[in-house]
């Protein structure tokens, strides 16, 4: 029970890599809140965690929305009482390069990824910061560090979350609280089957192409990269902060 007494928020909690760190952090004792834009989706992940006997809400919330992101961190501490964990892992993915990226689609991932990072960190902080003691965990990319092919906006946003981790980290290691990044390869996710679906791809083609660009041979799975989640929430790597840690298959490394 790595996490026992934690609350943990977790954003764009319902699929892929936010719904099994939810699942996760409650196995490991935390209460979460859960942040969506699918009622449905979000109602199942809380079921999920009733069901294996841990506590959990969730918030309809856009990330962009500043009222939205104070009204997520007051929800919670009305459940809860307190926030020990925040993982910014809300984003979108479009697949264009420059010329092709729309400014519609530009502000749409800059705003759910980097603005919502911000955002929610803004929100939770001062509770975090009262307590003396906090953990933040923004989520990037293998492409917030190296960059990737037609995925300009999105490696715009998740090269700024990997900087913006450093000078948060720098600005609240004194009051208590950790920040770090967790820059995940490609997992099945449905974001990744999306992104074939818009390169005309068939599954099979898009896997078998992701496949060839990793030395391990093979994509990751949600639960990976939530177990790596739960490192840098728990005391783990309490001597951790500023770190941006990549968990890619050796993507990045090639």
């Amino acid at each position: 029970m790595k996490l026992a007494d934690k609350v943990a928020i977790i954003t764009g909690g319902n699929s892929g890599i936010g719904k099994a760190t939810a699942i996760l952090f409650a196995r490991e004792g935390a209460r979460v809140c859960t942040t969506g834009r699918n009622e449905k989706r979000c109602r199942g992940v809380v079921e999920e965690i009733n069901k294996i006997g841990g506590q959990a809400v969730f918030v309809i919330a856009d990330v962009r929305s500043p009222d939205e992101c104070r009204k997520t961190v007051e929800a919670t501490l009305e459940a809860f009482g307190r926030v020990d964990i925040l993982f910014n892992n809300a984003g979108v993915y479009f697949a264009e390069n420059t010329v092709e990226c729309s400014e519609e689609h530009w502000d749409l991932t800059v705003d759910i990824s980097l603005k919502g990072t911000f955002l929610m960190s803004k929100f939770a902080l001062p509770s975090m910061i009262k307590q003396g003691s906090g953990v933040i965990i923004n989520v990037s990319s293998g492409w917030g560090v190296q960059g990737g092919k037609k995925a300009v906006s999105y490696c715009a946003a998740k090269g700024g979350i990997v900087v913006m981790t450093k000078a948060m980290a720098i600005d609240h290691a004194a009051q208590g609280i950790r920040v770090n990044c967790l820059s995940p390869g490609d997992v099945k996710t449905p974001m990744l089957d999306e992104d074939a679906r818009m390169q005309g791809m068939t599954w099979n083609e898009y896997h078998a192409q992701a496949v060839a660009q990793r030395p391990m041979g093979r994509i990751g799975t949600p639960e990976e990269i939530a177990k790596a989640a739960l490192f840098l929430a728990s005391d783990d790597s309490t001597f951790m902060t500023g770190a941006n840690l990549v968990v890619d298959g050796g993507g990045t490394a090639d």
